[in-house]
């Protein structure tokens, strides 16, 4: 099976926001480690991290009508971060590869849903 990871950072520090500032360089060491170490699973194709939700723009049609707004849908604390996929047995599997990426402990959430094949 295939699935998507989604990374909602939340509270998570990153290296571009002041979470990250206050922690120690054995912590940072650590989190990039883990990172690595994920995208080095097998079966992860490693996704993409995104800018920060402010740099966002989000396009809407109403009736034939484009409204085209600065900044995220969802609020910041809950914009998506980055992604990455997954092919593995099961969804156990995708689940326990969720728990070993760092924003999930650390303040975030990872959504995991399956890849529609056709």
């Amino acid at each position: 099976m295939k699935y998507m990871l989604l990374i909602h950072q939340g509270d998570a520090p990153t290296p571009r926001n002041e979470g990250w500032d206050r922690l120690s360089d054995d912590e940072k060491a650590a989190i990039a480690a883990d990172y690595r170490e994920v995208s080095e699973t097998p079966g992860v194709s490693p996704g993409l991290q995104l800018e920060e939700p402010e740099t966002a723009t989000t396009v809407r049609v109403t009736d034939g009508e484009t409204l085209i707004t600065d900044g995220p849908f969802a609020e910041t604390k809950e914009a998506l971060a980055g992604y990455l996929l997954f092919e593995g047995d099961d969804l156990d599997a995708a689940l326990a590869l969720a728990a070993r990426i760092p924003a999930a402990r650390l303040g975030g959430a990872i959504e995991v849903r399956p890849i529609v094949e056709w």
